[in-house]
């Protein structure tokens, strides 16, 4: 089982795809003046909490970057380190964590600060993802280090690990969309089973790896790092944690971008119809593109994937093709329209009975290597979205949704819709809230990019965080692409625009269009 909030499967998309071939104006009136990089001395946010020196007066040391298990070491001059930050946010003085930090100084000699980055997930590796991702932002680099982390429980930074690989694969035979009582308990069953396995792996930490511990982080990184102000680039749910640190520290907001935006206003079962949506009106426009009437041609995928279903499909490997397998194998190219093609061709032959290129695009999505490893992505998204979704919807509530949910999407609506009852079930530790609160009152202006051919973070997110920011906040830029997230998928106007805001202070007009 797995969540579709994820910007790392761009990157598996990308590696995949070359393997194979007017409302409110932000800022006050101040609109094209520098609004938030001025240095002046960092202010107490709104939920500041008193640290000990031993915490605040950290000096990092930055040396050479190691591989891991899962990703090998960076090259050139990439600098690794360790921060570290309270496990209990409630009692700052106590016992503490390590949390992984990689970062490449700027290259130009004017430069402004860090910029701390965070890929989504949740359950996202910065230290993995960050030199990947510089050439995209190499002209950011001129004036900005580049810095981001892995997030407490992800990767290097005391990461979760809840089941063994061999368990991993016993999971993916469970039908995520069950049709019979005896389907219905082996789907519950697996859902106790896994956060079982998650508190035997976290202990203690796995009451304190929110997002708004996450953001509680940034704050003592942005003074360890020693700027005055929070220069931030969130991708995905790294939106939403952008969101929350703005709600906690609006004084110390500097220039924060937030891409592929997630709707704060959404609870989990909210978030599950967006996504269907979402992922629907990417998969109407992929149809269209290759001449399909979107309704037959999602009638079709819904037929192949009932017959997978019924019959799961062999594939070249040996292992099966279930239909959750199915369904994660289409959505991964979903994310980047350079994946289409690469669809087109793992349906034609899933449609003749082989199942092993969507398997392979399942594979690439869950972080499973050639060797049959996982990685734990997937198991740091969960430990962290049911320690921040308070709701649990009961099995009899998810089958009154179901109707609605197969009615915003023929492909995609069951697998999330079931998804609302089995994510959390019989989560060992509560949550914390049905929506996260990011209104962020006396912030500089914050940028917000929708894309409207986004399947994962829907375009109307973004106007909708924008709302929950408050007037003179939240700026809204849209790009009418496809894809998730828009900086860097090659559009001039969405580059430029971004680039002007985090290396001049240059603010939008509020609501700007690029098409």
């Amino acid at each position: 089982m797995s969540r579709f909030v994820r910007w790392a499967a761009v990157v598996a998309a990308a590696a995949l795809v070359a393997g194979c071939g007017g409302g409110s104006s932000g800022g006050g009136g101040d609109k094209g003046k520098d609004t938030s990089g001025a240095p002046s001395a960092p202010q107490a946010g709104t939920s500041a909490v008193a640290l000990p020196s031993s915490l605040t007066s950290q000096k990092p040391d930055w040396g050479r970057c190691k591989g891991t298990t899962d990703s090998a070491a960076p090259s050139g001059d990439w600098q690794c380190a360790t921060l570290k930050v309270p496990l209990d946010w409630a009692r700052p003085d106590g016992a503490t964590i390590g949390l992984a930090l990689i970062r490449a100084r700027a290259t130009g000699g004017d430069r402004i600060g860090s910029l701390l980055f965070n890929f989504g997930g949740p359950g996202g590796s910065g230290v993995s993802t960050m030199s990947y991702y510089a050439a995209t932002v190499s002209e950011l680099r001129k004036r900005y280090d580049l810095v981001s982390w892995d997030p407490r429980g992800v990767g290097a930074s005391e990461g979760i690990r809840c089941r063994a690989d061999r368990d991993i694969r016993a999971a993916e035979t469970i039908d995520a969309t069950p049709d019979t009582p005896a389907e219905e308990k082996a789907y519950f069953q697996d859902a106790t089973d896994f956060g079982k396995g998650c508190e035997r792996a976290a202990g203690k930490l796995m009451a304190h790896v929110s997002t708004t511990d996450t953001a509680r982080d940034m704050d003592l990184m942005r003074q360890v790092l020693g700027d005055a102000r929070m220069h931030y680039f969130g991708i995905s749910y790294g939106t939403e944690l952008g969101g929350v640190y703005a709600h906690l520290f609006p004084k110390n907001v500097g220039r924060l971008i937030l891409d592929a935006v997630v709707d704060p206003s959404a609870d989990s079962v909210g978030h599950a119809e967006n996504q269907a949506r979402g992922f629907q009106r990417a998969l109407d426009d992929y149809l269209k593109s290759t001449g399909q009437d979107p309704k037959q041609g999602s009638r079709k995928i819904a037929a192949l994937l009932k017959r997978i279903d019924a019959e799961p499909l062999p594939t070249s490997s040996g292992r099966k093709l279930t239909q959750s397998l199915a369904v994660t194998g289409i959505v991964l190219p979903l994310y980047s329209k350079a994946g289409w093609p690469t669809l087109t061709s793992a349906l034609n032959s899933a449609e003749q009975g082989d199942g092993s290129r969507l398997l392979s695009l399942a594979d690439e999505y869950n972080d499973r290597d050639s060797s049959g490893h996982y990685g734990t992505t997937t198991h740091a998204q969960r430990v962290i979205s049911c320690l921040d979704d308070k709701q649990r919807p009961t099995l009899e509530k998810t089958k009154g949704l179901l109707p609605e949910f197969e009615k915003i999407s023929p492909v995609f609506g069951d697998f999330l819709g079931w998804d609302t009852a089995g994510w959390c079930h019989d989560w060992p530790v509560a949550g914390q809230y049905d929506t996260p609160e990011v209104s962020a009152p006396g912030a500089a202006p914050i940028l917000l990019v929708g894309n409207t051919g986004d399947p994962a973070t829907p375009y109307e997110g973004a106007r909708r965080m924008a709302d929950e920011l408050g007037k003179g906040v939240g700026v809204e830029l849209t790009w009418k692409g496809e894809g998730h997230g828009a900086y860097g998928n090659g559009n001039e106007c969405v580059d430029s625009t971004v680039n002007a805001y985090l290396l001049s202070g240059t603010v939008p007009k509020d609501g700007k269009v690029c098409s």
